[in-house]
């Protein structure tokens, strides 16, 4: 985990904090994934009906599923500010999603900082930037700014 000194979180706005490890995207994750959601699209839960079609040669993960993955990408990723003692997903300023993720690849996130305000005294907003990378393609699945609050205790 890369902790750093609230007073030095300015030198980072701007640098790469981390790199996530590789999370599959299989079909049974994609399939829970549909029933937790109760999104039973086609495209994403009828692999026979997808190859025939869809352009993408099979099922594809929900944009939304690539998405949740983010929690545990920044928990590989491990950045924070010393002292804090928790961190609360504030939101989104921007997401696109660029690319489906075919059943079968692998995704990771790739975070840059991109500001980080302390709000309150002790209440530091950041905003990451963050690329869902698949495996093997040129292309990224999502880009999106993820608004994260870090309380320093």
């Amino acid at each position: 985990m890369a902790v750093i000194k609230a007073a030095d979180i300015a030198n980072y706005i701007g640098q790469e904090i981390g790199v996530s490890e590789w999370i599959e995207i299989d079909q049974s994750r994609i399939d829970n994934f549909a029933d937790v959601t109760e999104d039973h699209q086609f495209i994403h839960i009828d692999a026979e009906r997808a190859i025939k079609e869809t352009p993408f040669g099979g099922t594809i993960a929900h944009g939304f599923l690539s998405l949740s993955l983010a929690s545990q990408m920044a928990m590989d990723v491990g950045f924070g500010i010393e002292g804090s003692v928790m961190g609360i997903n504030y939101g989104f300023d921007k997401i696109r999603f660029l690319q489906p993720v075919r059943s079968g690849k692998r995704v990771r996130g790739r975070f840059v900082l991109q500001e980080a305000n302390e709000r309150k005294p002790g209440q530091w907003l950041l905003k990451q930037g963050l690329t869902v990378e698949i495996e093997g393609e040129d292309k990224p699945a999502l880009i999106a700014q993820w608004l994260m609050m870090s309380i320093i205790g």
